[in-house]
């Protein structure tokens, strides 16, 4: 006797891909940091940019399955099936979830923009306060195309190898520095070298993601680039990836008593690599994607903490 399908709404929360939304968060978090050591943390300005990073990483999880669904790519996955690549809903409906994510982040991003600096456009108005933000608007306006065109439109950047530079800057200097100068004002040096960590991280874990799905990619026509460089060549990349983020410790703890304490998610992210290397077919990475998406996080929580006390 099969197994009843799941409800409609389980496979929308699925198709989400919830694990990888606190990874959004870490950015958030340090920058969030930031504004603490300053004097200027607001709990509104936080929430808002915590809504402005989830509703993105939603966008690009349904945007993603959209555009690999209809090319093909997910019709044999080694991961979890995808929304329109195993044919549980139509494209159309993923298309428009994703863009109505992509919507609340405008929106979120746009009134987070506004609290934080309504004392210009109470004086200035509101040219002098486009003035004042528009380079953040620019940001924001580029982490949305980015977002799409990861695997979107007709020369996608993920299939060219680019994605995980872009998950780089996104999901790390850019969320940091943009959280800590919508409450700051400014641009701390910390959010800077805190934001490379994070972001340094989130490259990892698509790395990871990209190394466990690199047959199926190859012969998809997905050049990522563990298809690229292969998978000896891309495990020592790994290692680069995830050593980056404790250099960055080291800099900060020229400044920061308690900044070393971040090093002892160290261990942990030792532990993966060990997983990584051991793995002997991709479904073994599959633990060790996750373990790596959680070490992320803690490395966010910890050094976010140390920095801010």
């Amino acid at each position: 006797m099969g197994s009843e399908a799941p409800p409609m709404w389980r496979r929308w929360v699925q198709g989400a891909r919830l694990r990888t939304l606190p990874l959004a968060l870490s950015p958030v978090f340090l920058g969030s940091s930031s504004a603490v050591q300053s004097g200027t943390f607001s709990v509104v300005l936080a929430l808002l940019a915590t809504t402005v990073a989830l509703a993105l990483q939603v966008g690009v999880n349904y945007a993603n399955d959209y555009s690999d669904g209809i090319r093909g790519t997910d019709d044999d996955r080694v991961g979890p099936a995808r929304l329109v690549g195993s044919g549980l809903v139509k494209p159309g409906k993923v298309l428009r979830a994703a863009l109505f994510s992509f919507g609340v982040a405008a929106i979120a991003g746009i009134v987070l923009l506004i609290v934080a600096r309504v004392d210009v456009l109470a004086t200035e108005g509101l040219l002098g306060w486009l003035a004042h933000v528009w380079p953040v608007l620019a940001l924001g306006a580029l982490a949305v195309l980015a977002a799409w065109y990861y695997t979107g439109g007709s020369r996608p950047y993920g299939y060219s190898g680019a994605g995980e530079i872009v998950v780089f800057l996104f999901f790390g200097p850019v969320a940091t520095i943009g959280t800590a100068w919508a409450m700051a004002g400014i641009v701390p040096f910390d959010a800077v070298f805190s934001g490379v960590g994070a972001g340094a991280f989130a490259a990892a874990v698509l790395l990871v993601n990209n190394l466990r799905d690199r047959d199926k990619d190859a012969l998809a026509g997905k050049n990522t680039v563990s298809v690229r460089v292969g998978y000896r060549a891309s495990l020592w990349l790994l290692v680069v990836l995830v050593a980056v983020p404790y250099v960055m410790v080291g800099v900060l703890s020229l400044f920061f008593i308690w900044a070393p304490v971040a090093y002892v998610t160290a261990l942990l992210t030792l532990w993966v690599l060990i997983q990584v290397f051991l793995a002997k077919s991709p479904t073994q990475l599959i633990g060790a994607l996750g373990a790596l998406s959680l070490n992320a996080v803690a490395y966010g929580l910890v050094l976010g903490i140390a920095l801010a006390w």
